[in-house]
């Protein structure tokens, strides 16, 4: 078996990556494509490797020379690599393809060592390697039947997004017999390219052959676990950083992504906080079916905004703001200068990471669990302007009971400090939506009170980015305004504040799913004597780890091993240098099950 390599186009969209080089010579993990190809192709009895070059060629010629560990090299120029695509190059390497069974691969690819042996060791003599259409995937698909043949392919404007459960997307690896070429392939392209020209895709001649004669091409349909990718644009370019990067930089990359988790097929995020239990599927369907509208008009204004998350909290439009996300309303709040601030830690960074270090001022409970109540808060709260209170807290789970809360704030009220009060878990506390301070009197009676609350989290639609402020301090609530700009919430998020009250008993009920579910997920937790789960109020469970294994090392062995992402609380203020924590967030029975599956084996190994 011969391998044949289509290296000749200009990756123009990789941009500056592409300015002097070659797509192939492109470096990933510090190593280039083709490197990577070349390597997985000379670990499997290949003859000979043909490489069909034209844009920068002599680079690659110069740079990958006439073998590669043993196996040699041989090199098919086409000169008119800006006026052609991939039909002419496999066109001109053409007589190479009748002298031996062929793999045909395209140079823009990376794959792991275990994808090539799918498509060799098949026994079907012409194999197209497919895998299960992805969100982040583009170009070429095909339907196939349960006995592997191709029943179409698809491209273009003949791509359905209603049917992409039923696609599977071509990988560009191809394994052609002689008599394929001979008698199906070669003719068929150059008829094609006589009738319809040199600018166009093999993959065109492909689908005319497969429509006169079904059958002779078949499927190899990868595993979901086998990781591949095609590098297009400096988005592929950057998600196959992270794909194919070494176990030690692989958990720090993910960390810094900060979501966008769906480009990783395969991940489960344990790390980030959200409702799994909502929106439900009417809410869903009333988003999609409402999708284009809401695409090309232009969103309310502030006024209008308000007046809505009034309506879905039962409070006064003057008493509430609608942010960009709770992100959008803290890092206003937190902005004013020369204000002594009180946080409890370990808690959510975005509050005091938002101030000068020097206004800041920490209160780190004396136990291994975090609890705290009243009294140590307002034995802390002497010299502070204000103090920002997450209830339950983030991440030990903490909870204050509302009366205590109510206490609290009186006394803040006669010493002159502002809370800030963060209630984005609290719909997940035992009684829910009843603990909640957003409510006129309330706010009436405590106007050093303001309350942030992330819908996103709670409500399970963090791509919305939707948070709220409420405070009865309207002056407080107007410098707030004057921070946002005029259009801040985008037209889907207005149009979910718009139709939610339809759905809140649906909403209700979600809660009561997570409280249930939290209980099942840490009674499941506790029969494993390394880890040590700390009692939650929240939509997530705060964990030590017993026994030796570092909070690094757990994090990582759970993405690597199980595609499984938590949240390392390592280094994290207030956390012990000495001990180990974890965050997990409460997902679905399902997928805490795979959680607790994974951690026995890792942790009961």
């Amino acid at each position: 078996m011969q391998a044949m390599i289509l290296a000749a186009g200009m990756g123009k969209r990789l941009g500056e990556y592409t300015d002097d080089n070659t797509k192939c010579m492109v470096r990933i993990g510090g190593t280039t494509l083709i490197d990577r190809m070349l390597n997985n192709l000379t670990r499997h009895e290949i003859s000979r490797i043909i490489l069909v070059v034209g844009y920068k060629g002599e680079k690659v010629k110069s740079y990958v020379g006439s073998s590669w560990n043993g196996v040699k090299i041989i090199y098919v120029e086409n000169p008119i690599y800006d006026k052609t695509n991939n039909i002419y190059s496999l066109y001109l390497a053409r007589h190479l393809l009748l002298e031996e069974e062929t793999l045909l691969l395209e140079s823009d690819l990376i794959f792991s060592s275990d994808v090539l042996p799918r498509i060799i060791n098949d026994s079907w003599a012409s194999l197209v390697l497919v895998s299960r259409f992805q969100s982040w995937m583009n170009g070429t698909v095909v339907r196939i039947d349960k006995h592997r043949r191709i029943k179409e392919f698809v491209s273009g404007g003949n791509f359905s997004f209603q049917k992409v459960e039923k696609y599977f997307k071509t990988v560009n690896i191809y394994k052609f017999s002689v008599d394929f070429s001979k008698n199906k392939c070669l003719p068929f392209l150059e008829a094609y390219l006589k009738s319809i020209g040199y600018n166009e895709y093999y993959e065109q001649v492909l689908s005319v052959i497969n429509f006169l004669d079904n059958g002779e091409l078949r499927a190899c349909v990868l595993d979901e676990k086998d990781l591949w990718y095609e590098i297009d644009d400096k988005q592929d370019l950057d998600d196959a950083e992270i794909l194919f990067s070494s176990e030690e930089e692989k958990l720090e990359k993910i960390q810094n992504r900060f979501g966008g988790y769906w480009r990783y097929p395969g991940l489960t995020d344990f790390c980030y906080l959200v409702n799994p239990f909502f929106p439900n599927r009417r809410l869903l369907e009333e988003l999609r079916s409402n999708f284009d509208i809401l695409l090309s008009e232009y969103p309310s204004g502030i006024d209008v905004q308000n007046l809505l998350a009034s309506k879905l909290f039962n409070t006064s439009k003057e008493y509430i703001v609608t942010g960009n996300g709770a992100a959008e309303l803290i890092n206003i709040i937190m902005k004013k200068t020369g204000i002594i601030t009180g946080f409890v830690t370990p808690t959510f960074n975005e509050y005091h990471q938002r101030i000068e270090k020097k206004s800041a001022k920490f209160y780190n409970p004396d136990n291994m669990d975090f609890r705290y109540g009243i009294d140590e808060l307002k034995e802390f709260s002497k010299g502070l302007s204000r103090l920002v209170l997450i209830n339950p807290d983030n991440p030990s789970g903490n909870f204050i009971e509302k009366k205590d809360v109510l206490k609290l704030l009186e006394y803040f009220l006669t010493k002159g400090i502002q809370l800030i009060l963060d209630e984005s878990f609290v719909d997940f506390s035992t009684e829910g939506e009843e603990d909640t301070l957003i409510a006129d009197a309330i706010l009436k009676t405590f106007p050093n009170l303001i309350v942030i609350k992330s819908i996103s989290k709670s409500y399970g639609i963090p791509g919305l980015r939707l948070g709220v402020a409420a405070s009865s301090n309207i002056a407080y609530l107007d410098e707030i305004k004057r921070g946002l700009s005029i259009w801040n919430i985008n037209s889907l998020a207005e149009f979910f504040l718009q139709i939610i009250s339809k759905y809140k008993d649906k909403y209700v009920n979600a809660c009561r799913k997570i409280v249930r579910e939290r209980k099942r997920f840490c009674s499941e937790l506790s029969v494993i004597p390394q880890i040590r789960a700390i009692p939650s109020q929240a939509n997530f469970v705060t964990c030590e780890i017993l026994g030796g294994m570092t909070a690094t090392e757990f994090t990582r062995a759970l993405l690597i091993k199980h595609g499984v992402f938590i949240k390392d609380l390592t280094g994290k203020l207030g956390i012990p240098n000495n001990k180990q924590y974890i965050r997990l967030a409460i997902r679905n029975k399902l997928d805490n099950n795979k959680l607790v599956a994974a951690i026995k084996q890792e942790l009961l190994a």
